[in-house]
Protein backbone atom coordinates (compact mmCIF):
# COMPACT_ATOMS: atom_id res chain seq x y z
CA UNK A 1 0.00 0.00 0.00
CA UNK A 2 2.57 2.69 1.04
CA UNK A 3 4.68 1.98 -2.44
CA UNK A 4 1.68 2.51 -3.95
CA UNK A 5 0.99 5.75 -2.77
CA UNK A 6 4.86 6.60 -3.05
CA UNK A 7 4.54 5.87 -6.75
CA UNK A 8 1.50 8.15 -7.34
CA UNK A 9 2.92 10.86 -5.64
CA UNK A 10 6.16 10.76 -7.73
CA UNK A 11 4.25 10.46 -10.57
CA UNK A 12 2.09 13.56 -9.42
CA UNK A 13 5.00 15.63 -9.35
CA UNK A 14 5.81 14.53 -12.49
CA UNK A 15 2.88 15.56 -13.92
CA UNK A 16 3.19 19.04 -12.94
CA UNK A 17 6.59 19.66 -14.06
CA UNK A 18 5.88 18.21 -17.30
CA UNK A 19 2.83 20.09 -17.81
CA UNK A 20 0.39 20.02 -20.36
CA UNK A 21 2.72 20.11 -23.43
CA UNK A 22 4.26 16.63 -22.84
CA UNK A 23 1.45 14.84 -21.89
CA UNK A 24 1.77 12.70 -24.90
CA UNK A 25 5.40 11.37 -23.32
CA UNK A 26 3.72 10.99 -20.50
CA UNK A 27 0.98 9.00 -21.50
CA UNK A 28 3.71 6.72 -23.49
CA UNK A 29 5.23 6.22 -19.85
CA UNK A 30 2.12 5.71 -18.25
CA UNK A 31 1.24 2.74 -20.86
CA UNK A 32 5.13 1.53 -20.42
CA UNK A 33 4.48 1.39 -16.58
CA UNK A 34 1.30 -0.69 -17.28
CA UNK A 35 3.07 -2.88 -19.07
CA UNK A 36 5.62 -3.40 -16.89
CA UNK A 37 3.05 -3.73 -13.79
CA UNK A 38 1.41 -6.34 -16.05
CA UNK A 39 4.62 -8.53 -16.41
CA UNK A 40 5.63 -8.23 -12.90
CA UNK A 41 2.34 -9.62 -11.90
CA UNK A 42 2.09 -12.19 -13.96
CA UNK A 43 5.26 -13.45 -13.06
CA UNK A 44 3.89 -12.90 -8.81
CA UNK A 45 0.66 -14.75 -10.13
CA UNK A 46 2.30 -17.50 -11.77
CA UNK A 47 4.93 -18.21 -8.46
CA UNK A 48 1.24 -19.25 -7.09
CA UNK A 49 -0.11 -21.48 -10.25
CA UNK A 50 -3.20 -18.97 -10.56
CA UNK A 51 -5.59 -20.78 -13.02
CA UNK A 52 -6.84 -18.53 -16.06
CA UNK A 53 -3.57 -16.91 -15.69
CA UNK A 54 -3.31 -14.20 -18.36
CA UNK A 55 -7.21 -13.34 -17.40
CA UNK A 56 -6.19 -12.90 -13.88
CA UNK A 57 -3.14 -10.85 -14.45
CA UNK A 58 -5.31 -9.00 -16.86
CA UNK A 59 -7.95 -7.91 -13.64
CA UNK A 60 -4.88 -7.39 -10.91
CA UNK A 61 -3.55 -4.86 -13.63
CA UNK A 62 -6.50 -3.12 -14.52
CA UNK A 63 -7.67 -2.95 -11.12
CA UNK A 64 -4.13 -1.10 -10.61
CA UNK A 65 -5.03 1.12 -12.68
CA UNK A 66 -8.58 1.69 -11.58
CA UNK A 67 -7.24 2.52 -8.28
CA UNK A 68 -4.73 4.96 -9.38
CA UNK A 69 -6.83 6.97 -11.48
CA UNK A 70 -8.96 7.21 -8.82
CA UNK A 71 -6.48 8.56 -6.74
CA UNK A 72 -5.65 11.05 -9.67
CA UNK A 73 -9.44 11.65 -9.49
CA UNK A 74 -10.05 10.86 -13.12
CA UNK A 75 -13.10 9.81 -14.01
CA UNK A 76 -11.64 7.11 -16.14
CA UNK A 77 -11.52 4.92 -12.68
CA UNK A 78 -14.86 3.75 -13.79
CA UNK A 79 -14.14 2.50 -17.19
CA UNK A 80 -11.01 0.72 -15.97
CA UNK A 81 -13.11 -1.25 -13.14
CA UNK A 82 -15.76 -1.92 -15.70
CA UNK A 83 -13.52 -3.25 -17.74
CA UNK A 84 -12.15 -4.93 -14.62
CA UNK A 85 -15.46 -6.18 -14.20
CA UNK A 86 -16.24 -7.65 -17.49
CA UNK A 87 -12.85 -9.92 -17.55
CA UNK A 88 -14.23 -10.76 -14.30
CA UNK A 89 -17.40 -11.49 -15.28
CA UNK A 90 -15.90 -13.73 -18.00
CA UNK A 91 -13.96 -16.04 -15.31
CA UNK A 92 -16.88 -16.40 -13.31
CA UNK A 93 -19.04 -17.46 -16.03
CA UNK A 94 -15.87 -19.95 -17.07
CA UNK A 95 -16.34 -21.16 -13.16
CA UNK A 96 -19.87 -21.55 -13.09
CA UNK A 97 -19.66 -23.85 -16.53
CA UNK A 98 -18.40 -26.49 -13.93
CA UNK A 99 -20.44 -25.47 -10.24
CA UNK A 100 -23.66 -23.54 -10.83
CA UNK A 101 -23.54 -22.43 -7.30
CA UNK A 102 -21.03 -19.02 -8.86
CA UNK A 103 -23.68 -17.40 -10.58
CA UNK A 104 -24.37 -15.36 -7.81
CA UNK A 105 -20.79 -14.16 -8.50
CA UNK A 106 -21.70 -13.70 -11.79
CA UNK A 107 -24.48 -11.30 -10.95
CA UNK A 108 -22.21 -9.91 -8.22
CA UNK A 109 -19.82 -8.57 -10.60
CA UNK A 110 -22.61 -7.46 -13.76
CA UNK A 111 -23.79 -5.54 -10.80
CA UNK A 112 -20.52 -3.83 -10.23
CA UNK A 113 -20.58 -3.31 -14.13
CA UNK A 114 -23.71 -0.90 -14.12
CA UNK A 115 -22.64 0.81 -11.16
CA UNK A 116 -18.96 1.77 -12.84
CA UNK A 117 -21.04 2.83 -16.01
CA UNK A 118 -23.51 5.16 -13.84
CA UNK A 119 -20.60 6.13 -12.23
CA UNK A 120 -18.77 7.24 -15.12
CA UNK A 121 -21.70 9.09 -16.61
CA UNK A 122 -22.90 10.97 -13.89
CA UNK A 123 -19.56 12.13 -13.14
CA UNK A 124 -19.08 13.36 -16.99
CA UNK A 125 -22.53 15.10 -16.28
CA UNK A 126 -21.16 16.11 -12.69
CA UNK A 127 -18.71 17.92 -14.77
CA UNK A 128 -20.09 19.40 -17.30
CA UNK A 129 -22.50 21.18 -14.97
CA UNK A 130 -19.25 22.30 -13.78
CA UNK A 131 -17.98 24.07 -16.33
Amino acid sequence: GYLFIIICSISTIIFKLLGQDLLCIASCAAVGLMLVLFWSFFFILKIFNTVNLIPSTFSVTTSFLAVFLMYKRSPYYALAYALNDIVLIILWVIASISDISYISVVICFITFLANDIYGFVNWKRIQKRQV
